[in-house]
C-alpha cells in the first residue's frame, strides 16, 4: 500500500467519524465510528503499519503529545486548576469504584489474577497495559498478557458513547439556566479573558508582532515541553512524575507569566494536524485485537468493562453529591479514566457544538466542561494508572 493510499484511507476515516458526529448531534461520538471503522480495517484488508506507513510513526505522535499537552495547558490558569481540588476528588473516587467492585463482585465471576491484571488497562493508558502485559507475561500467564492489551484497547467503546450522553445531559442543563437568565456568564470567563489581555506575552513586549511567527510559536511550545521532560528526568531517581504531567503543569504557568499565548498550537496553525496524528496513534492500538483473541477473551472483557463502570458511576455519584457537583458531571470526569487524552478534548467540544451555536454559551458550557474532563482525564490515566501498574504487578 502506497504512502498516500494509506493517507487517503485513515483520513477518510476520521471525517467519518466528524461527519456522523455532526448528523447525529453527538450521540454517537467520532471516536467510537473511527475505533469501529478502525478494527473492521484490521481485520478484514488494512496492512498493521498502516498508521506509520500513512508518515504517523509513534516518535511522531509522542512529539505531538508533549505540544498538545502543553498546549492544553495554556486553556487554563493557575486559579482554574486550583479551583479543580474537587475533580481531583471525583476522579479518584471513580478509580476507587472501579477497584472495590471488581475486587468484590469481580473476583466471584473470575479470578483474583484476572482482576489484578485488568484494574490499570481500565483506569489508565498504554503505559499500564504495557506493564501489566509485560507483568503476566513473566509469570507465564499468556491470555492474561494479552488481556492486559484488549481491555486498553476496547475500554473507550464503553466511554465514548456513555460520556457524550452525560456530557450532553449537562449541557443542556446548563443551557437552560443560562437561558433563563439564572446562570451568568461566568465571572471567572471575562476575568481570564481580561487578564490575558494584560498577561499574554508580557515577556515578550519589546517584540515587533511580525517577529511572532509560527515557528516562533512552536519554539516556546517546544521549550516548554522539553523542559518539563528534563524535569521529570532529573526527578525519576527520587519520585516518578510523568513527563506529560509536567507539560500541562509548565504548560499553564509559562502562560501565566507571558512565555506562552493562550492556544498557542491553534495560532500556529499546527493544532488540526497534531490532534488527527495523536487520533491515529491512538486508533493505531486496534491492531492488536485479533478476531481469535476477541472470541477468547470476549466474555471477560465484557464483564470487566460494565461492572467497573458501574462501581465508577456509583462512587462518584456519591461523592459528587457530596462536594455538591452534578451527577452527570461527575460520572463524566471519571470516564475519563476509559481513555484520557486527547478523547476528553474531542468529545467535550463536539457535545458542545451540537448543543448550541451561540458563541458565547458554547464559551459558557467550555468553561464548565472542559478544565475538569482535562484535568480528570490527567489525574486518572496519566497519573493513578501508572502507580496502580506499579503497585499490581507485585502481585502476579
Amino acid at each position: 500500500m502506497s504512502q498516500l493510499m494509506a493517507f487517503v484511507i485513515v483520513i477518510g476515516i476520521l471525517f467519518i467519524g466528524d461527519v456522523v458526529a455532526t448528523r447525529t448531534k453527538a450521540w454517537v461520538p467520532s471516536m467510537f465510528i473511527c475505533a469501529s471503522l478502525f478494527l473492521l480495517g484490521y481485520w478484514t484488508f488494512f496492512p498493521t503499519d498502516i498508521v506509520e506507513v500513512a508518515g504517523i510513526p509513534s516518535s511522531v505522535a509522542t512529539l505531538l503529545m508533549y505540544l498538545l499537552i502543553t498546549n492544553m495547558g495554556t486553556l487554563l490558569s493557575l486559579r482554574e486548576l486550583k479551583q479543580q481540588w474537587k475533580t481531583v476528588v471525583i476522579a479518584l473516587s471513580g478509580i476507587l469504584g472501579i477497584i472495590v467492585i471488581l475486587f468484590t463482585v469481580g473476583v466471584l465471576l473470575f479470578d483474583f489474577q484476572t482482576m489484578v491484571v485488568a484494574i490499570p488497562p481500565l483506569v489508565g493508558g498504554v503505559v499500564s497495559a504495557l506493564l501489566m502485559s509485560d507483568a503476566a507475561a513473566e509469570a507465564g500467564l499468556v491470555s492474561l498478557s494479552v488481556f492486559a492489551i484488549v481491555i486498553y484497547v476496547m475500554q473507550g467503546f464503553a466511554g465514548y458513547p456513555l460520556t457524550s450522553f452525560v456530557l450532553k445531559k449537562e449541557g443542556k442543563k446548563l443551557l437552560q439556566q443560562v437561558r433563563k437568565g439564572e446562570l451568568k456568564i461566568k465571572d471567572s470567563v471575562e476575568e481570564t479573558a481580561a487578564t490575558t489581555e494584560e498577561v499574554e506575552l508580557k515577556l515578550f513586549k519589546w517584540l515587533p508582532e511580525k517577529y511572532n511567527t509560527d515557528f516562533f510559536k512552536f519554539f516556546r511550545l517546544g521549550i516548554v515541553a522539553f523542559f518539563a521532560y528534563l524535569v521529570s528526568t532529573v526527578l525519576t531517581p527520587v519520585v516518578s512524575i510523568s513527563p506529560f504531567v509536567l507539560c500541562l503543569l509548565f504548560g499553564v504557568i509559562a502562560t501565566s507569566f507571558g512565555f506562552l499565548e493562550k492556544q498557542s498550537l491553534q495560532k500556529a496553525n499546527g493544532f488540526g494536524f497534531a490532534i488527527m496524528a495523536l487520533m491515529l496513534f491512538i486508533f493505531d492500538g486496534l491492531k492488536q485485537a485479533t478476531p481469535s483473541m476477541m472470541l477468547e477473551i470476549i466474555y471477560p472483557l465484557i464483564a470487566t468493562i460494565v461492572i467497573g463502570v458501574i462501581g465508577m458511576y456509583i462512587f462518584s455519584m456519591i461523592v459528587g453529591k457530596i462536594l455538591k457537583v452534578s451527577k452527570e458531571m461527575a460520572f463524566a470526569v471519571s470516564l475519563t479514566a476509559l481513555y484520557g487524552f486527547p478523547a476528553d478534548y474531542i468529545i467535550t467540544n463536539e457535545v458542545i457544538k451540537s448543543l448550541t451555536d451561540d458563541e458565547e454559551e458554547r464559551n459558557i458550557l467550555t468553561s464548565h466542561m472542559l478544565p475538569p474532563m482535562l484535568v480528570g482525564g490527567f489525574i486518572t490515566v496519566t497519573i493513578v494508572s501508572v502507580i496502580l501498574a506499579g503497585l499490581f504487578v507485585q502481585f502476579l
